[in-house]
């Protein structure tokens, strides 16, 4: 059996609604049972608990941060009873959100709240789709009148819609939607992202890698949306057509773990199979470690920028050069950079800009 867990999210009247229906059909039809868990925020406030009906901002997002937690286990559990092998579960809106609607101390209470904190909460998805809102590029379709709980003008639509990409940025597989084309495209787009994220057909990855100089470390920290990541990868004995990784990545001490497989496809193509790994099986496959290969240590610093998610490498042994990766659904998709970055090269092909090589110990 496989179960997937993803997100989508997006700023008020980008289309999730609709974007349901469209995931419900095309997994339906490629062989996924797909499960829903509905919206938290409207269920709540439609049924008159809102955080202007309980004494605080903050009481209310404990009650809706339980609700989602709760509603999600409820959920993996009657997933791993059903017959089926694969099962997508789809979450309208997943716990992180909420944090876009809270101060940061309103945020530390509510972690504290529920016993978690923010990597398990951000990364306990397997993916996240933010599907950016009509108030951005396409102000002449948004409305209220839909959803008896939106309340937010135009402006105040596109500034949360702001706000949730900051408060998801950092995950490992985020992407963001926009209104670049038509309605119909957007949802053809979003399809096509989860497509390409569970494997659909086959499992591939498509990725650009380009030698950036050493970017403005402090100018990066202060953007909302930017977080950095820490990340120890550890190499794995393996054969010589595919490579074997381990992954601890998270911040503060709190971290998530994963294994990953590859094999190369073409020079920009490669089948990725990943896996959530817990913290005892990570110790458990760190025994399995290549000895001709040190961990790499890197700071990973997420950007989401325009409907693209860049990830930034600094390495501890370069002061003058870093490393940018962009996933893409497509290889011919144009790139934009961001002003703040400065290319000095692509090195997609160049195998000694792959952190294999970096791992590499020198005889």
């Amino acid at each position: 059996m496989s179960i997937t867990k993803i997100v989508i999210t997006g700023g008020p009247c980008a289309g999730k609604t609709t974007g349901m229906n469209w995931i419900q059909n095309a997994f339906a039809m490629r062989g996924y049972t797909v499960l829903f868990v509905p919206e938290t925020a409207t269920e709540l406030i439609s049924g008159g608990v809102a955080p202007w009906t309980c004494a605080a901002n903050v009481e209310y997002q404990k009650c809706q941060m339980r609700l989602q937690l709760e509603k999600e286990r409820v959920f993996e559990y009657a997933a791993k009873g059903m017959k089926a092998e694969k099962i997508l579960i789809v979450c309208d809106r997943g716990a992180l959100d909420n944090r876009a609607y809270m101060t940061e101390e309103e945020f530390a209470e509510v972690l504290a709240e529920v016993g978690m904190n923010e990597v398990e909460l951000r990364d306990g998805y397997d993916a996240v789709f933010h599907l950016v809102t009509a108030a951005k590029g396409a102000a002449e379709y948004y409305t209220t009148e839909n959803n008896t709980a939106r309340t937010e003008t135009p402006e105040e639509a596109a500034e949360m819609d702001d706000r949730l990409i900051a408060a998801w940025t950092g995950h490992p597989h985020f992407r963001v939607i926009d209104n670049s084309s038509g309605f119909e495209d957007k949802l053809k787009r979003l399809v096509m992202e989860i497509s390409a994220f569970l494997g659909e057909p086959e499992p591939y990855e498509i990725e650009r890698k380009f030698l950036i100089e050493y970017p403005d470390i402090e100018a990066l920290s202060k953007l909302p949306n930017c977080r950095r990541v820490e990340i120890i990868q550890t190499y794995l004995k393996s054969g010589s057509d595919e490579e074997i990784r381990i992954r601890q990545r998270g911040e503060h001490g709190n971290y998530i773990y994963y294994e990953t497989r590859k094999k190369k496809i073409s020079g920009l193509k490669r089948v990725e199979i990943e896996r959530r790994l817990s913290k005892e099986e990570y110790l458990e496959r760190m025994m399995d470690a290549d000895p001709s290969k040190r961990p790499i240590r890197k700071d990973r610093y997420c950007l989401a920028e325009g409907n693209r998610y860049y990830e930034i490498d600094v390495y501890p042994f370069w002061n003058d050069r870093a490393i940018l990766e962009i996933e893409l659904a497509d290889p011919e998709e144009e790139i934009c950079f961001p002003e703040m970055l400065k290319v000095i090269r692509e090195v997609t092909e160049d195998d000694s800009y792959k952190n294999s090589a970096l791992a590499a110990i020198r005889q």
